[in-house]
């Protein structure tokens, strides 16, 4: 896998919205609001230069047409300016521009990028047709509100040596749904999108590889239909162990319906890989940055986590 070149202060940020538009509390606050995140990003000592798809709307739920996006891409991987690029947001679009990047460009001018949720969809393609090393990481539009565990989890990322002991915050426990040990590229992100790629030429492969997965905002049944689609497409079956991130705001609709803990044990219980659940990774505050295509060695059985390059 390509490790870009290390983000330093001094370097240049480029901002993009590859997937939903930024929301501002007033149409009249847009420029005002994202000049906001521009000085907040600037105030960690960075330069920053934002993309076009910043300050574009199409169709309610995205930040352009998808032409526009794929080329925001494409163009802040060219710029020699820009030394890494932060997403803005998530929401939904990723899928809709997959087939629509150059991926030469990607592989040709490695560079740090960063972001979550939607962008898993990105991180999926950037990592297996462009072997890049990606960043699931916060993004730009909640830069005014980082906590210090979450900076600090960003910052050790992105200055990532030879390796990186992953740990919750001391208030959240890991848990332990398969004990044992295994070795394997780390790959994953937001099940949704993950989920969605299956059936496609963008679909993950997570075969020799520990596999990521969080989620927000699904009710039980929604989040069991999609892992019984990852367990029938044999997804639990080729990977080495499973890491569950955190599942914010996903909750029962019924009293009776599975509790989360143990319908993550259900769909993976049967296969006997390593597996935690509970990594303060996702849609939560504070969060953890981790990178992705990079070795991962997890240990279920003692609850940790070190990544190595």
């Amino acid at each position: 896998m390509i490790f870009p070149k290390k983000l330093n202060k001094g370097d240049t940020i480029g901002i993009i919205a590859p997937s939903s538009p930024y929301k501002p509390k007033s149409k009249e606050s847009l420029k005002d609001e994202l000049e906001n995140v521009k000085k907040t990003i600037e105030s960690f000592g960075y330069k920053v230069k934002m993309g076009e798809t910043c300050y574009l709307s199409h169709k309610g739920y995205l930040a352009g047409e998808d032409e526009i996006r794929a080329k925001d891409i494409e163009l802040m991987f060219k710029d020699k300016e820009v030394d890494g690029i932060l997403c803005l947001r998530g929401g939904y679009g990723t899928p809709r521009i997959l087939d629509k990047i150059n991926y030469n460009i990607i592989k040709d001018n490695p560079k740090v990028f960063i972001g979550y949720s939607d962008i898993t969809a990105l991180h999926i393609a950037f990592n297996q047709y462009c072997n890049l090393v990606t960043y699931h990481g916060i993004m730009a539009s909640t830069s005014p509100y980082w906590d210090e565990f979450t900076y600090r989890s960003f910052m050790d990322m992105i200055d990532m040596d030879e390796k990186l002991i992953i740990e919750n915050p001391t208030n959240e426990e890991l848990y332990t749904l398969v004990e044992g040990y295994a070795e394997g590229k780390l790959i994953g992100g937001n099940l949704s999108l993950i989920a969605s790629t299956i059936g496609t030429d963008y679909e993950i492969d997570v075969k020799n590889k520990i596999l990521f997965i969080e989620e927000v905002g699904e009710n039980i049944y929604r989040l069991d239909r999609m892992l019984t689609q990852l367990e029938l497409a044999g997804k639990f079956k080729d990977c080495k162990g499973i890491i569950f991130g955190d599942f914010e705001d996903c909750n029962k609709e019924k009293e009776d319906d599975y509790e989360l803990y143990d319908l993550l044990l259900d769909r993976v219980e049967k296969y006997k890989k390593p597996c935690l659940y509970n990594l303060q990774s996702g849609h939560c505050k504070p969060m953890i940055s981790i990178p992705l295509g990079v070795l991962c060695k997890l240990d279920a059985t003692n609850k940790k986590i070190m990544l190595t390059k």
